[in-house]
Protein backbone atom coordinates (compact mmCIF):
# COMPACT_ATOMS: atom_id res chain seq x y z
CA UNK A 1 0.00 0.00 0.00
CA UNK A 2 1.42 3.39 -1.04
CA UNK A 3 1.52 5.79 1.91
CA UNK A 4 0.48 9.34 1.05
CA UNK A 5 0.61 12.21 3.53
CA UNK A 6 -1.68 15.13 2.73
CA UNK A 7 -1.22 18.22 4.86
CA UNK A 8 -4.15 20.60 5.13
CA UNK A 9 -6.45 17.85 3.93
CA UNK A 10 -9.47 19.26 5.77
CA UNK A 11 -9.33 22.51 3.80
CA UNK A 12 -10.96 23.29 0.49
CA UNK A 13 -8.44 22.00 -2.06
CA UNK A 14 -6.94 19.45 0.32
CA UNK A 15 -10.26 17.75 1.10
CA UNK A 16 -11.11 17.56 -2.58
CA UNK A 17 -7.71 15.99 -3.24
CA UNK A 18 -8.17 13.45 -0.42
CA UNK A 19 -11.53 12.44 -1.86
CA UNK A 20 -10.08 12.28 -5.41
CA UNK A 21 -7.07 10.22 -4.25
CA UNK A 22 -9.19 7.64 -2.45
CA UNK A 23 -11.51 7.29 -5.43
CA UNK A 24 -8.72 7.10 -8.01
CA UNK A 25 -6.02 5.01 -6.31
CA UNK A 26 -7.18 1.81 -4.64
CA UNK A 27 -3.59 1.12 -3.53
CA UNK A 28 -3.16 4.42 -1.64
CA UNK A 29 -3.52 4.95 2.08
CA UNK A 30 -3.97 8.66 2.80
CA UNK A 31 -2.89 10.13 6.12
CA UNK A 32 -4.47 13.54 6.52
CA UNK A 33 -2.79 16.05 8.84
CA UNK A 34 -4.81 19.18 9.61
CA UNK A 35 -4.85 21.70 12.44
CA UNK A 36 -8.59 22.36 11.95
CA UNK A 37 -8.31 26.11 12.00
CA UNK A 38 -11.30 28.16 10.85
CA UNK A 39 -11.21 26.92 7.22
CA UNK A 40 -10.15 23.33 7.93
CA UNK A 41 -13.30 21.45 8.90
CA UNK A 42 -14.21 17.85 9.61
CA UNK A 43 -17.41 18.51 7.67
CA UNK A 44 -15.29 18.75 4.50
CA UNK A 45 -14.43 15.07 4.98
CA UNK A 46 -17.82 13.80 6.14
CA UNK A 47 -17.99 11.10 3.46
CA UNK A 48 -14.43 9.73 3.85
CA UNK A 49 -13.79 9.83 7.60
CA UNK A 50 -14.73 6.16 7.94
CA UNK A 51 -12.81 4.99 4.88
CA UNK A 52 -10.26 2.40 6.10
CA UNK A 53 -7.68 3.87 3.70
CA UNK A 54 -7.98 7.33 5.28
CA UNK A 55 -6.43 8.27 8.62
CA UNK A 56 -7.07 11.70 10.09
CA UNK A 57 -4.52 13.31 12.42
CA UNK A 58 -5.45 16.51 14.21
CA UNK A 59 -2.18 18.40 14.42
CA UNK A 60 -0.05 21.37 13.38
CA UNK A 61 2.58 21.18 10.65
CA UNK A 62 4.72 23.48 12.81
CA UNK A 63 4.87 20.78 15.49
CA UNK A 64 7.85 18.62 14.51
CA UNK A 65 6.95 15.94 17.06
CA UNK A 66 3.63 15.37 15.29
CA UNK A 67 4.42 16.17 11.66
CA UNK A 68 7.93 14.72 11.49
CA UNK A 69 7.11 11.02 11.93
CA UNK A 70 4.24 11.28 9.44
CA UNK A 71 6.57 12.69 6.78
CA UNK A 72 9.24 10.12 7.57
CA UNK A 73 6.72 7.29 7.01
CA UNK A 74 5.36 8.58 3.69
CA UNK A 75 6.06 7.61 0.10
CA UNK A 76 4.48 10.86 -1.16
CA UNK A 77 3.85 14.16 0.63
CA UNK A 78 1.34 16.59 -0.85
CA UNK A 79 1.65 19.83 1.13
CA UNK A 80 -1.48 21.98 0.99
CA UNK A 81 -1.48 23.25 4.58
CA UNK A 82 -1.25 27.04 4.61
CA UNK A 83 -2.93 30.25 5.54
CA UNK A 84 -4.34 31.35 2.19
CA UNK A 85 -6.57 34.41 2.29
CA UNK A 86 -5.04 37.70 1.12
CA UNK A 87 -7.40 39.89 3.14
CA UNK A 88 -6.52 38.07 6.36
CA UNK A 89 -2.79 38.35 5.59
CA UNK A 90 -3.16 42.13 5.32
CA UNK A 91 -4.85 42.19 8.72
CA UNK A 92 -2.41 39.81 10.48
CA UNK A 93 0.67 38.70 8.54
CA UNK A 94 2.48 36.92 11.38
CA UNK A 95 0.40 33.75 11.32
CA UNK A 96 1.01 33.45 7.56
CA UNK A 97 4.77 33.53 8.01
CA UNK A 98 4.62 30.96 10.80
CA UNK A 99 2.36 28.48 9.04
CA UNK A 100 3.41 28.93 5.42
CA UNK A 101 7.19 29.28 5.92
CA UNK A 102 8.03 27.73 9.28
CA UNK A 103 5.53 24.91 8.80
CA UNK A 104 7.00 24.08 5.39
CA UNK A 105 10.48 24.11 6.95
CA UNK A 106 9.42 21.53 9.55
CA UNK A 107 8.07 19.23 6.85
CA UNK A 108 11.11 19.63 4.62
CA UNK A 109 13.48 18.86 7.50
CA UNK A 110 11.59 15.62 8.08
CA UNK A 111 11.55 14.89 4.34
CA UNK A 112 15.32 14.92 4.11
CA UNK A 113 15.40 12.22 6.79
CA UNK A 114 13.17 9.92 4.72
CA UNK A 115 15.23 7.90 2.22
CA UNK A 116 12.16 6.21 0.70
CA UNK A 117 10.32 9.45 -0.09
CA UNK A 118 9.45 9.51 -3.78
CA UNK A 119 7.83 12.95 -4.09
CA UNK A 120 7.28 16.09 -2.02
CA UNK A 121 4.74 18.37 -3.71
CA UNK A 122 4.94 21.97 -2.52
CA UNK A 123 1.61 23.63 -3.36
CA UNK A 124 2.27 27.26 -4.25
CA UNK A 125 0.15 29.89 -6.04
CA UNK A 126 0.07 32.11 -9.11
CA UNK A 127 0.12 35.10 -6.74
CA UNK A 128 3.87 34.70 -6.24
CA UNK A 129 4.36 36.23 -9.70
CA UNK A 130 2.55 39.41 -8.70
CA UNK A 131 0.30 41.41 -10.97
CA UNK A 132 0.70 40.60 -14.68
CA UNK A 133 -0.32 43.54 -16.91
CA UNK A 134 0.00 41.56 -20.13
CA UNK A 135 0.96 38.11 -21.33
CA UNK A 136 1.16 35.13 -18.97
CA UNK A 137 3.58 34.09 -16.24
CA UNK A 138 5.91 31.23 -17.02
CA UNK A 139 7.69 29.04 -14.50
CA UNK A 140 11.01 30.90 -14.94
CA UNK A 141 9.60 34.41 -14.44
CA UNK A 142 10.74 36.59 -11.56
CA UNK A 143 8.69 36.29 -8.38
CA UNK A 144 7.16 39.59 -7.29
CA UNK A 145 4.66 38.88 -4.51
CA UNK A 146 2.75 42.01 -3.52
CA UNK A 147 0.91 41.00 -0.36
CA UNK A 148 1.93 39.11 2.80
CA UNK A 149 0.10 35.94 1.77
CA UNK A 150 1.85 35.80 -1.61
CA UNK A 151 5.19 36.60 0.01
CA UNK A 152 4.78 33.80 2.55
CA UNK A 153 3.97 31.34 -0.24
CA UNK A 154 6.93 32.55 -2.30
CA UNK A 155 9.17 31.97 0.72
CA UNK A 156 7.89 28.42 1.16
CA UNK A 157 8.10 27.80 -2.59
CA UNK A 158 11.79 28.76 -2.74
CA UNK A 159 12.60 27.02 0.55
CA UNK A 160 11.23 23.79 -0.88
CA UNK A 161 13.30 24.24 -4.03
CA UNK A 162 16.40 24.79 -1.89
CA UNK A 163 15.88 21.43 -0.18
CA UNK A 164 16.00 19.76 -3.56
CA UNK A 165 19.10 21.72 -4.63
CA UNK A 166 20.93 21.26 -1.31
CA UNK A 167 19.67 17.98 0.12
CA UNK A 168 18.27 16.21 -2.97
CA UNK A 169 14.79 16.02 -1.45
CA UNK A 170 12.47 14.98 -4.34
CA UNK A 171 10.60 18.29 -4.45
CA UNK A 172 8.36 19.67 -7.15
CA UNK A 173 6.59 23.03 -6.85
CA UNK A 174 3.16 23.71 -8.32
CA UNK A 175 1.66 27.17 -8.83
CA UNK A 176 -2.07 27.09 -9.45
CA UNK A 177 -4.54 29.80 -10.36
CA UNK A 178 -7.73 30.56 -8.39
CA UNK A 179 -9.58 27.35 -7.56
CA UNK A 180 -13.34 27.01 -7.31
CA UNK A 181 -15.71 24.18 -6.47
CA UNK A 182 -17.44 22.56 -3.49
CA UNK A 183 -16.32 22.93 0.13
CA UNK A 184 -14.65 26.34 -0.33
CA UNK A 185 -14.87 28.43 2.84
CA UNK A 186 -17.43 31.23 2.37
CA UNK A 187 -15.01 34.11 2.76
CA UNK A 188 -13.80 33.65 -0.84
CA UNK A 189 -15.61 35.44 -3.65
CA UNK A 190 -17.63 32.62 -5.23
CA UNK A 191 -19.07 30.96 -2.09
CA UNK A 192 -19.48 34.32 -0.36
CA UNK A 193 -21.44 35.78 -3.25
CA UNK A 194 -23.53 32.65 -3.83
CA UNK A 195 -24.55 32.29 -0.21
CA UNK A 196 -25.20 36.01 0.22
CA UNK A 197 -27.38 35.98 -2.89
CA UNK A 198 -29.36 33.04 -1.55
CA UNK A 199 -30.30 35.19 1.45
CA UNK A 200 -30.83 38.35 -0.64
CA UNK A 201 -27.83 39.99 0.99
CA UNK A 202 -25.57 42.40 -0.84
CA UNK A 203 -22.44 41.05 -2.51
CA UNK A 204 -19.38 43.27 -1.81
CA UNK A 205 -17.44 43.91 -5.01
CA UNK A 206 -13.98 45.44 -4.59
CA UNK A 207 -13.18 48.67 -6.44
CA UNK A 208 -14.33 48.87 -10.05
CA UNK A 209 -14.51 45.09 -10.37
CA UNK A 210 -11.96 45.11 -13.18
CA UNK A 211 -9.46 42.79 -11.49
CA UNK A 212 -8.87 39.66 -13.56
CA UNK A 213 -8.42 36.13 -12.21
CA UNK A 214 -7.90 32.82 -13.98
CA UNK A 215 -10.29 30.16 -12.67
CA UNK A 216 -9.42 26.48 -12.27
CA UNK A 217 -11.89 23.83 -11.14
CA UNK A 218 -10.58 22.07 -8.05
CA UNK A 219 -10.90 18.63 -9.66
CA UNK A 220 -8.81 19.74 -12.64
CA UNK A 221 -6.22 20.84 -10.08
CA UNK A 222 -6.38 17.39 -8.45
CA UNK A 223 -5.91 15.68 -11.81
CA UNK A 224 -2.86 17.83 -12.53
CA UNK A 225 -1.31 16.99 -9.17
CA UNK A 226 -1.91 13.29 -9.74
CA UNK A 227 -0.06 13.50 -13.05
CA UNK A 228 2.83 15.45 -11.55
CA UNK A 229 3.19 13.13 -8.56
CA UNK A 230 3.89 10.31 -10.99
CA UNK A 231 5.65 12.02 -13.90
CA UNK A 232 7.01 15.35 -12.66
CA UNK A 233 10.73 16.02 -12.55
CA UNK A 234 12.41 16.78 -9.24
CA UNK A 235 13.42 20.40 -8.79
CA UNK A 236 10.92 21.65 -11.38
CA UNK A 237 8.09 24.19 -11.11
CA UNK A 238 4.74 23.60 -12.84
CA UNK A 239 2.02 26.17 -13.48
CA UNK A 240 -1.55 24.86 -13.26
CA UNK A 241 -4.06 27.26 -14.82
CA UNK A 242 -7.63 26.88 -15.95
CA UNK A 243 -7.39 29.21 -18.95
CA UNK A 244 -10.48 31.10 -17.79
CA UNK A 245 -9.55 34.75 -17.26
CA UNK A 246 -12.58 36.65 -15.96
CA UNK A 247 -13.06 40.13 -14.53
CA UNK A 248 -14.48 40.09 -11.02
CA UNK A 249 -17.43 42.22 -12.10
CA UNK A 250 -18.30 39.76 -14.87
CA UNK A 251 -17.92 36.85 -12.47
CA UNK A 252 -20.27 38.58 -10.04
CA UNK A 253 -22.97 39.06 -12.66
CA UNK A 254 -22.68 35.41 -13.73
CA UNK A 255 -22.94 34.14 -10.16
CA UNK A 256 -26.06 36.24 -9.59
CA UNK A 257 -27.56 35.01 -12.84
CA UNK A 258 -26.96 31.36 -11.90
CA UNK A 259 -28.40 32.06 -8.44
CA UNK A 260 -31.53 33.58 -9.97
CA UNK A 261 -30.82 37.04 -8.55
CA UNK A 262 -30.38 40.53 -10.04
CA UNK A 263 -27.47 42.94 -10.15
CA UNK A 264 -29.24 45.11 -7.57
CA UNK A 265 -27.47 43.01 -4.90
CA UNK A 266 -24.03 44.30 -5.97
CA UNK A 267 -22.48 46.66 -3.41
CA UNK A 268 -19.23 48.39 -4.47
CA UNK A 269 -16.77 48.56 -1.56
CA UNK A 270 -13.37 50.20 -1.10
CA UNK A 271 -10.66 48.31 -2.95
CA UNK A 272 -8.26 45.96 -1.18
CA UNK A 273 -4.84 47.41 -0.34
CA UNK A 274 -2.30 46.49 -3.01
CA UNK A 275 -4.94 44.64 -5.00
CA UNK A 276 -3.22 42.85 -7.89
CA UNK A 277 -4.94 43.76 -11.14
CA UNK A 278 -4.44 40.57 -13.12
CA UNK A 279 -3.06 37.06 -12.83
CA UNK A 280 -2.41 34.83 -15.83
CA UNK A 281 -0.52 31.55 -16.05
CA UNK A 282 1.24 30.04 -19.02
CA UNK A 283 0.65 26.28 -18.82
CA UNK A 284 2.47 25.02 -21.92
CA UNK A 285 4.86 22.98 -19.76
CA UNK A 286 2.09 21.01 -18.07
CA UNK A 287 0.02 20.70 -21.22
CA UNK A 288 3.08 19.26 -22.94
CA UNK A 289 2.86 16.41 -20.42
CA UNK A 290 -0.70 15.61 -21.52
CA UNK A 291 -2.80 17.57 -19.04
CA UNK A 292 -5.72 19.72 -20.08
CA UNK A 293 -8.46 21.20 -17.88
CA UNK A 294 -11.61 19.14 -18.38
CA UNK A 295 -14.29 21.30 -16.73
CA UNK A 296 -15.64 24.19 -18.89
CA UNK A 297 -15.84 27.25 -16.68
CA UNK A 298 -19.49 28.10 -17.17
CA UNK A 299 -20.51 24.50 -16.54
CA UNK A 300 -18.28 24.23 -13.48
CA UNK A 301 -19.48 27.53 -12.06
CA UNK A 302 -23.12 26.58 -12.59
CA UNK A 303 -22.52 23.26 -10.80
CA UNK A 304 -20.68 25.02 -7.98
CA UNK A 305 -23.54 27.46 -7.42
CA UNK A 306 -25.93 24.50 -7.37
CA UNK A 307 -23.74 22.70 -4.81
CA UNK A 308 -23.95 25.61 -2.35
CA UNK A 309 -27.67 25.87 -2.95
CA UNK A 310 -28.09 22.17 -2.16
CA UNK A 311 -25.76 22.07 0.86
CA UNK A 312 -26.91 24.70 3.31
CA UNK A 313 -26.08 22.24 6.10
CA UNK A 314 -22.42 22.84 5.27
CA UNK A 315 -22.17 26.64 5.04
CA UNK A 316 -25.06 28.07 7.04
CA UNK A 317 -23.64 27.20 10.49
CA UNK A 318 -20.46 29.07 9.55
CA UNK A 319 -22.22 32.22 8.42
CA UNK A 320 -24.84 32.29 11.15
CA UNK A 321 -23.09 30.91 14.24
CA UNK A 322 -19.33 31.40 13.84
CA UNK A 323 -18.45 34.63 15.68
CA UNK A 324 -14.95 34.78 14.18
CA UNK A 325 -16.40 34.60 10.67
CA UNK A 326 -18.94 37.31 11.42
CA UNK A 327 -16.25 39.56 12.91
CA UNK A 328 -14.06 39.08 9.84
CA UNK A 329 -16.84 39.91 7.37
CA UNK A 330 -17.81 42.99 9.35
CA UNK A 331 -14.18 44.18 9.52
CA UNK A 332 -13.76 43.75 5.77
CA UNK A 333 -17.06 44.94 4.40
CA UNK A 334 -18.91 46.69 7.24
CA UNK A 335 -22.14 45.69 8.89
CA UNK A 336 -24.69 44.24 6.53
Amino acid sequence: MTKVLVTGGAGFIGSNFVRYALQTHADWHVTNLDKLTYAGRRENLHDVMDDPRHSFVHGDICNAAVAGPLVEAADYVVHFAAETHVDRSIMAAGVFLKTDVEGSFVLLEAARRNPKLQRFVQISTDEVYGSVPEGSSTETDELRPRNPYAASKAGADRLAYSYWATHDVPVIVTRASNNYGPYQFPEKIIPLFVTNAMDDLQVPLYGDGGNVRDWLHVLDHCRALDLLIHTGKNGEVYNIGGGNEVKNVDLTHTILEHAGKTASLIKPVADRKGHDRRYSLGTAKLQGMGWQPQVPFDEGLRETVAWYQANEWWWRPIKERDPAYKAYIEAQYGKR
